[in-house]
């Protein structure tokens, strides 16, 4: 887990990763500027984000390409293999389900928990779908560690104490309410009325 580094320059990690990785092949070297330029960003800034990496770059020359995605991807635990899971088979759970870039992070969406008897017991997206009475069973079985909370408001806090008692230790919760956690579990909450309200407010 990387404690060290600020939250906001993590969540501008696989920003850079993405640009990189969308460079042509023949592209062998780039600098801090170009970066910064192509993504509307300050060149200190990026510079000061990929010093949290283990990327060195060359006076004049700038990053190697190479380089500089494997030590994103190293930085981001691209290479690893992680488990989750998703609470919640709904509208959101099933569109969840049924991404398939999270493997490109070393995320492995492995089941998926719901209470209705109409989805538990069935596949979505070929991940099966369990009952969450049975969360401590399962979780353990595939060895999930993360999860992604798709459940309406009302449920979310209950869901997300099961998911935390069955050893889950971070959430990505997408219902519009914040969840209380130990300490020890990461929480990140993702309200996307509320960010389009930001964004209207913009225009």
């Amino acid at each position: 887990m990387n404690n060290e580094i600020p939250v906001i320059s993590l969540q501008r990690l696989p920003i850079y990763l993405n640009y990189l990785k969308s460079m042509p092949a023949d592209r062998a070297y780039v600098s801090s500027g170009h970066i910064a330029e192509a993504l509307g960003m300050g060149e200190v800034l990026v510079r000061k984000d990929l010093a949290y990496t283990s990327a060195t770059g060359k006076p004049r020359v700038g990053y190697s390409v190479a380089e500089l995605i494997a030590a994103l991807e190293d930085f981001l635990c691209c290479n690893g293999c992680r488990n989750a899971v998703i609470a919640g088979a709904g509208a959101l759970g099933r569109a969840v389900l049924g991404y398939g870039g999270f493997s490109n992070y070393g995320i492995n969406v492995v089941a998926a928990f719901d209470t209705n008897p109409e989805k538990v017991g069935k596949e979505i997206a070929g991940k099966p779908v369990y009952d969450i009475a049975d969360a401590e069973r399962e979780i353990k079985k595939c060895n999930a560690e993360l999860a992604v909370v798709c459940v309406p408001a009302q449920f979310a806090q209950e869901v997300a104490d099961v998911l935390i008692s069955c050893g889950i230790k971070a959430i990505l919760n997408f219902a519009p309410v914040l969840i209380k956690a130990p300490e020890g579990v990461v929480v990140r909450h993702i309200d996307v009325a509320a960010n389009l309200a930001i964004l209207s407010s913009m225009i």
